[in-house]
């Protein structure tokens, strides 16, 4: 059986268990198996495959077919234009996960951002916003921080692999407790997190791929999603400078609750949406005293 064969049945078989992108994931599947790129499979779509091949493609197929998604099976995924390791320690980074990037880099970019700016990623796991500042951002340091010892291994590998391991701290602990163990109030510039927003009892109800896969701990935020993000808007006031900035993803239902996160003697806020019209994104400033 050739490339180009074996693509065909791939995608027929995905698409009869009902994956939406079955041609896409057939393509990223086989070519992972053959080592190339999507491109190399066309070049060479003549080419026989191995029985090797052969055996482990199908037994791609069918852990596809099961629900296990592709990111775990290939162990990579792209996010703001990086390629990315990831297991089933981490969250598989979202693109909608890049509009908090994007746009903590327009904040940073701004000419009111002086020295060597101190930002925090809370929650880091892969560290693919973490990484990605590092990478986009010709200054700074970033602290990032998980309570998985594994997510850090992952995001501390991503960090060696786009040779920004020097411009990020990685710190084991709840939130920005230890980042308040060795900074003291006033410091930072910036404060990212996506942290567990899914409502608890949201979680059996999530896509199977999700739901069966990825690790519960970076997906549950509790009875409303929020429970997380009532305990890091105070220590994101102590840590941040005046006007400062924290930036969280969100999901669009939990707009209404966020008033009383954000008083307005303290904070202005405001939501982003995403590219999809949803609202996605807090970008809180920490407001200046009087």
């Amino acid at each position: 059986m050739n490339i180009a064969a074996a693509l065909a049945r791939a995608r027929a078989f995905l698409h009869r268990k009902g994956i939406e992108a079955a041609a896409l994931e057939a393509e990223v599947l086989l070519a992972h198996v053959l080592g190339t790129d999507r491109v190399g499979l066309y070049r060479e779509a003549h080419r026989t495959l191995t029985r090797e091949e052969r055996v482990r493609f199908e037994e791609m197929l069918s852990r596809r077919a099961a629900g296990e998604p592709v990111a775990y099976l290939t162990g990579h995924r792209e996010f703001m234009g990086l390629d990315f390791l990831v297991t089933r320690d981490v969250l598989i980074p979202r693109p909608e996960t890049e509009l908090l990037v994007e746009m903590a880099l327009e904040i940073l970019g701004r000419g009111d951002v002086p020295g060597e700016p101190l930002l925090a990623d809370v929650g880091t796991g892969s560290g693919a916003i973490a990484v990605s500042l590092a990478r986009y951002l010709a200054r700074g340091t970033v602290y990032a921080t998980d309570i998985s010892p594994a997510a850090l291994a992952v995001a501390a590998e991503n960090a060696r692999r786009h040779g920004v391991t020097g411009r990020i701290v990685f710190l084991s602990g709840d939130l920005l407790a230890p980042v308040r163990e060795i900074l003291p109030p006033g410091s930072l510039v910036l404060v990212a997190a996506n942290l567990p927003y899914i409502p608890s009892a949201d979680i059996g109800r999530l896509m199977p791929d999700v739901a069966c896969y990825e690790p519960h701990l970076a997906l549950d935020g509790g009875a409303d999603g929020l429970e997380l993000y009532r305990r890091l808007v105070p220590q994101a006031r102590e840590l941040l400078v005046p006007g400062g900035h924290l930036l969280m993803e969100i999901s669009p239902g939990q707009v209404s609750l966020l008033g009383p996160l954000f008083p307005p003697d303290t904070w202005q806020y405001r939501v982003h949406r995403d590219l999809a019209g949803r609202e996605r994104l807090v970008v809180a400033r920490k407001k200046a005293p009087f």
